[in-house]
């Protein structure tokens, strides 16, 4: 086992306060320093270094030490603590009380550790290291009231270090619950160093996470009076701003910038801001400004591309996510995924297609390969696709049903409908619930006829979601469309619409019912609203057919050879077109 200084106590101990390694909840230090992990619990104690250094010890103490590491090693850690519990209190050696808090922290027994670690103290009132493990006994102890006397003579004793140190004081407590009684010690203990801006941030920090918004403010802007230029209290105020007004952020940071035009994080903040606010102009033209003095730097460069794409600029968007891809930057599938967008508004189809394959993380994954996937069926290649769909590296269950139902729905258009249902069916099999593949089944199974199944999947997909308003639509349009079970349809279609009163789809059904039941105005007002709402296909040709039927059959000949023009391989457009012409 290794020695129990790798503990988690030490661990802890080290972030708090070993070489000054701190830094702020928002943003680095302006000095970086090596942060130690945290270390997984250890099996085996190391025997050699306390009882080495206490072979000059009696007998009695010497046998004391071997039997407590001994134990160690055996994983007593309650025998351990004991022992060096006992021989601490006889002995009063720093080096036993040291390995008594080590072990006592390990076997998280904090109330032995901390007053070995207080015995301690007393003994050596100079010791640092005997500070630090006081202080980490105390907040693993949760006893706060004790807490600010020892963190004040910490902070005092490192003069060098105070800055960083203050600004690590919130790190030290981001479990506890009590943010309250966070925020009281953190103000206790930065009090005496308020001429000093990184304890007004400190205590700004703490008063944010208590949710006193005013006092935070105040506090971030007294650290700014101190530090007019320091980024990170900036920041951290205009945070706290954008909880309560996002336009007022934007203005904090903006008049900050023209106070310090250098500003870099702070401008690319703004810039953000102003994204969020859908200010893409303003946001663009700061994004280049900064361009030219970072035009390597992928925080820069990206949403320099992202807005030059959602402002149509493709050239702007193409050259940047190019560059994006020369730059050191962890994953770039992202850039990947958006030129090949680029690529297919171009109308550069293979290009695309290569682009959309080398998309291999993240959440565009899915999207990415579906839609090289559908490029690649619409060339006649639907081997290829299904072959992009599968060998997708998917990294979750909820990717790879994703990509199974992509692969089922370029199945389902090369009208191998059997060949997509046995695909799904298959997954079904192993999730006999999963409410994707019952309501992808269901549809499969109504297009080739299996109606039984398709009614005996909804009806489940219900009875497990009887808030899916797709499922209540489905089933319901299937009894419509069939003219069967119409008193039921209508119901079902009732519910759907309640359910989700917008969806064009389901106005539609609730229009193609009425007609079915003989009621053409109510069919017809629900049919012309979905219409209105959604130029497609089939709503078309319901809406036609309800019309051929009222006896107006020029505007049906009309609005059905209108929308042929805009969907001329829509089959069940075409029936229409061809049942009602003249």
């Amino acid at each position: 086992m290794k020695h129990v200084r790798s503990t988690l106590l030490l661990a802890v101990l080290t972030v708090f306060f070993g070489q000054q390694a701190f830094a702020a909840d928002d943003a680095a230090p302006p000095k970086k320093r090596p942060v130690a992990k945290e270390a997984k619990r250890p099996a085996v104690a190391n025997p050699k270094s306390a009882s080495a250094q206490l072979l000059d010890q009696s007998g009695q103490a010497v046998f004391q030490v071997l039997v407590a590491e001994m134990a160690l090693q055996r994983g007593d850690t309650n025998l351990a603590t004991k022992a060096y519990s006992d021989l601490s209190l006889r002995t009063r050696d720093p080096r036993v009380l040291e390995r008594t808090v080590e072990i006592a922290g390990y076997a998280r027994r904090y109330d032995i550790a901390l007053e070995a670690a207080k015995l301690w103290l007393d003994v050596e009132p100079g010791s640092v290291r005997a500070q630090q493990m006081l202080t980490g006994m105390l907040i693993l102890s949760n006893r706060m009231d004790e807490l600010a006397p020892t963190l004040v003579r910490m902070l005092e004793a490192d003069k060098e270090g105070l800055g960083a140190n203050l600004l690590g004081l919130n790190r030290m407590f981001v479990r506890t619950e009590d943010r309250v009684a966070v925020f009281n010690l953190i103000e206790k203990v930065c009090r005496p160093f308020f001429g000093v801006a990184e304890a007004h941030y400190a205590v700004a920090q703490a008063a944010s996470s208590a949710s006193m918004q005013e006092r935070a403010l105040a506090e971030a802007g007294r650290a700014l009076e101190l530090r007019p230029d320091w980024e990170m209290a900036a920041l951290l105020q205009a945070q706290i701003a954008a909880r309560t007004s996002t336009a007022q952020a934007v203005a904090f940071l903006q008049a900050f910038v023209e106070r310090n035009p250098m500003a870099r994080d702070v401008k690319l903040q703004l810039a953000r801001a102003l994204v969020g606010e859908k200010r893409y102009d303003e946001a663009r033209q700061i994004f280049n400004q900064m361009l030219q003095g970072f035009p390597d730097n992928p925080d820069v460069v990206y949403p320099v591309a992202l807005l030059a794409l959602q402002q149509n600029d493709l050239a702007v968007a193409e050259a940047q996510f190019k560059h994006l891809l020369t730059l050191s930057i962890p994953d770039k599938s992202l850039a990947y995924y958006y030129l090949a967008q680029i690529a297919e508004e171009k109308g550069k189809t293979d290009e695309a297609i290569d682009l959309y394959a080398k998309v291999e993380s993240g959440d565009q994954l899915v999207q990415a390969r579906m839609r090289g996937a559908q490029l690649l069926a619409g060339q006649g290649k639907l081997d290829e696709a299904r072959k992009l769909l599968s060998e997708a590296n998917a990294v979750s269950a909820e990717q790879s049903l994703q990509l199974a139902i992509a692969e089922a729905a370029l199945l389902r258009k090369a009208n191998q409908p059997q060949a997509a249902l046995d695909l799904l069916d298959a997954l079904l099999e192993k999730q006999p619930d999963n409410p994707e593949l019952l309501y992808e089944t269901a549809l499969l199974a109504e297009r080739l006829d299996q109606m039984e199944i398709m009614e005996r999947r909804l009806r489940r997909l219900i009875e497990l979601q009887p808030e899916n308003g797709q499922a209540y639509n489905a089933l319901g349009y299937s009894f419509a469309d069939r003219g069967i079970q119409l008193t039921e349809a209508r119901e079902l279609i009732e519910k759907a619409l309640a359910l989700m009163p917008n969806d064009t789809f389901i106005l539609d059904s609730l229009g193609w019912v009425l007609y079915r039941q003989g009621d053409l105005p109510g069919g017809l007002a629900a049919l012309e609203r979905a219409y209105g709402m959604r130029d497609d296909p089939e709503i078309a040709a319901h809406l036609g057919e309800v019309l051929w039927s009222m006896n107006r059959k020029d505007e049906a000949q009309k609005l059905l050879r209108a929308a042929q023009k805009k969907h001329p391989d829509n089959e069940p457009l075409a029936d229409a077109v061809k049942k009602f012409a003249d």
